[in-house]
């Protein structure tokens, strides 16, 4: 059933949201409205083809589409207090793993996205590709410049 599907890959959209957003918040906006948009247009789903690429190509174009209209629609929610930590973490793996996910938040997208699909949520590099929508190439290419852009903004030796 593909119902069962599309759950078996909610952990994976949503480390994919997270890391195209920045906040968990959005993130979970952006899985929710890839949800609505995957069954709306369940239509033009080929069955038999990979419905996590699909859905992770939904979400990425409505992530994009949804910048572009922030763009227009600015709210001023970056000044907002309520947006500032108000306890710094305490362990040091805390801070390393903050330090990490500003470093990757850091990388220009194409990397970010990249690193993304194929390190964290373990896409092979053909699937990225194709989510992606780039040769395979630049996949690999990408991923080797954003490690070693990450190993530099960590601070470690490359």
């Amino acid at each position: 059933m593909m119902s069962d599907d599309i759950l078996s890959y909610l952990p994976a959209m949503r480390a994919f949201a997270r890391s195209l957003c920045g906040n968990a918040t959005d993130a979970d906006d952006l899985v929710q409205e890839t949800l609505v948009r995957a069954i709306e247009n369940i239509s033009s789903y080929t069955p038999g083809t990979n419905l996590r690429a699909w859905l992770f190509t939904i979400m990425r174009n409505r992530f994009y589409s949804n910048c572009i209209k922030q763009k227009r629609e600015r709210t001023g929610d970056e000044d907002c207090a309520s947006q500032q930590p108000t306890v710094s973490a305490q362990q040091e793996w805390q801070v390393r793993i903050r330090e990490l996910e500003k470093a990757l938040e850091e990388l220009p997208v194409h990397y970010r996205e990249a690193i993304v699909l194929v390190v964290v949520l373990e896409e092979s590099y053909a699937r990225a590709a194709e989510i992606l929508e780039c040769d395979i190439g630049t996949i690999k290419s990408r991923i080797n410049r954003g490690r070693r852009m990450l190993r530099a903004a960590m601070g470690e030796e490359i």
